[in-house]
């Protein structure tokens, strides 16, 4: 028999978490029809001796709304090993969309999300009004990876109430129209339903995001609703005011219990994961969201530092090209100033993503981008110098190009999260991909292979890829994607084990508009495959762009 791709001789991890296997994995068309010892040729064969095959990595929390449709690639994910997204998440979606309504929508987007006014006033068509025709929109773009989207509830309420979606509750009549377009979304194919509370999260013009002003009997009657037309579930973002992490687990184990919906939380803190197997007790659907690492921002000279919001001489010299900041930077009397200033002045963030004043023992300096590194007061300690001269001095010598890690989480340990990735309603599954675009470069899975399965070894490979196959897919209703199996997509990952590693990220300056973003490689990935198309091949993308919209209710159950 001839098929049209062979990927032979591999470590076959076939993404159930089963023990490797030595074999080849066989594609006709967009199928994989054949796993194991295969007979036959194929019109294009890929040599994996030594290398791990794999499904193609599935990410459920991605901000890729607007970035699809200026990159048709997805970078940073697909140099990640990633062949599938979802995204509209944390209630922000670009649809169902008004003609007059766009400006609020971006609003929402643009700050609580960190992504360019810009880019999003020059790359977004809106060509579109309603959820469907957003999703036809998206059907016809051409992309390098599978994209799969929820309808998110601030766009949801300024549809059916526009100005009035920021002035508070919503009216009987405003209800019911939100119900009509929910209901439309669903049986046209969004994933589920999702929304914001949390209240750092506000619009470009200082007011709440327009989700965070409906009720809480506004979001359990549209869940309803979701559990009881479509198989879609709820992602509920933050929790709002007056809750903490706990309390905001228990309300949401309650709302899957009553509702049926499944319900897919974050989850990071591994003492609060028998909330999920409470739920699961019950009879509910709750499902984990957690990254492999602790909560970061990036800070460098070339995008946005700590320093940049106490004005004064720090705005004067940010405010030059870099060349000219080297120069200011080590001149001693000015170097004196900014430093007595870094101490003794005012910060003041004018973004909630802005960095904060500096906590020198809980910001690292990145040399590495996934081993173990110092923090700004051990290099000071070892240096014999100020904090502050040492991210100075640390910029300079890497010409600009470093960045220092600011943690915005309590650390958890290797071990912790180790035990919270292996109950069996989790997934690692949160890069917040498209979003945050110049302080945010995870690679999440990435460095869950290189850091904790080959460096610490606290998880297994098949773990691991388990982690961020099967169960992110299975939790979002993909039935044919995350295996190696016969039937399912053939979107395929191939991967040196022993090389695999994010790389440092790079700014560059490709967004509509020309604004900066992080673009993040990796190393050890030998390509991606994507419905049976070859998509990156030794860390470059080809021309293939077989990249597909999955609808919910719309995806083949492989037998």
């Amino acid at each position: 028999m001839e098929y049209d791709l062979i990927v032979r001789n591999g470590r076959i991890i076939d993404g159930t978490g089963s023990p490797e296997v030595r074999g080849d994995v066989a594609v006709v068309g967009d199928r994989i029809v054949e796993v194991g010892d295969v007979d036959g040729a194929g019109r294009k064969e890929i040599d994996a001796d030594g290398l791990v095959v794999a499904p193609g990595f599935v990410d459920g929390h991605t901000h890729m709304d607007a970035q699809v449709f200026w990159d048709s690639l997805g970078s940073s994910a697909c140099y990640q090993g990633i062949t599938t997204v979802v995204m509209g998440n944390c209630g922000y979606t670009l649809a169902p969309a008004r003609a007059g309504d766009h400006a609020m929508i971006a609003a929402n987007i643009e700050r609580a999300e960190d992504i360019s006014a810009a880019a999003l006033a020059q790359g977004v068509p809106w060509t579109w009004t309603t959820f469907p025709e957003y999703l036809d929109r998206m059907d016809a773009l051409s992309k390098g990876m599978n994209h799969a989207v929820s309808i998110g509830h601030s766009a949801l309420r300024i549809w059916a109430m526009g100005e009035r979606a920021y002035d508070g509750p919503a009216t009987e009549d405003d209800l019911m129209v939100m119900e009509r377009e929910l209901r439309g979304a669903l049986r046209a194919g969004a994933m589920g339903f999702t929304t914001q509370r949390a209240k750092t999260h506000t619009t470009s013009d200082d007011r709440p995001v327009a989700s965070r002003m409906a009720s809480w009997d506004e979001v359990v009657r549209l869940v309803s609703l979701v559990a009881k037309e479509s198989t879609g579930g709820f992602q509920p973002g933050g929790y709002e005011a007056g809750f903490d992490t706990p309390k905001h687990l228990e309300r949401m184990k309650e709302l899957a219990v009553s509702t049926g919906a499944p319900i897919l939380a974050n989850v990071h803190d591994p003492s609060l994961a028998g909330i999920l197997d409470e739920a699961a007790a019950r009879g509910g659907r709750m499902y984990g969201m957690t990254t492999s690492r602790d909560f970061n921002i990036l800070q460098s000279f070339e995008t946005k530092t700590s320093f940049d919001t106490l004005g004064g001489e720090w705005a004067a010299v940010r405010s030059r090209p870099l060349e000219e900041q080297r120069t200011l930077l080590q001149d001693p009397e000015v170097r004196a100033r900014l430093v007595h200033l870094a101490h003794h002045g005012e910060y003041k963030p004018v973004e909630p993503a802005d960095p904060f004043k500096p906590n020198f023992d809980e910001i690292y300096i990145q040399y590495s981008p996934y081993l173990p590194n110092p923090t700004v007061a051990e290099e000071a300690v070892r240096r014999g110098i100020d904090p502050v001269e040492v991210m100075i001095d640390v910029a300079i010598e890497n010409d600009f190009k470093i960045f220092f890690v600011q943690l915005l989480s309590k650390p958890r340990s290797e071990s912790g999260l180790a035990e919270l990735l292996r109950n069996p309603n989790m997934a690692l599954t949160f890069s917040d991909a498209g979003a945050h675009v110049t302080q945010v470069a995870d690679a999440i899975q990435t460095y869950l292979l290189a850091y904790l399965v080959r460096e610490r070894q606290v998880l297994s490979l098949e773990e691991a890829v388990h982690m961020i196959t099967d169960k992110p897919a299975r939790f979002w209703r993909l039935h044919d994607r995350g295996r190696l199996a016969r039937g399912f997509g053939a979107d395929i990952t191939i991967f040196d084990p022993a090389t695999i590693a994010p790389l440092r990220p790079e700014v560059v300056h490709d967004l509509p508009g020309g604004g900066p973003r992080l673009e993040h490689r990796a190393a050890g990935f030998v390509a991606t495959i994507v419905n049976g198309q070859v998509f990156t091949q030794d860390g470059q993308a080809t021309e293939a762009r077989s990249g597909r919209l999955l609808r919910a209710g719309q995806i083949p159950v492989p037998h």
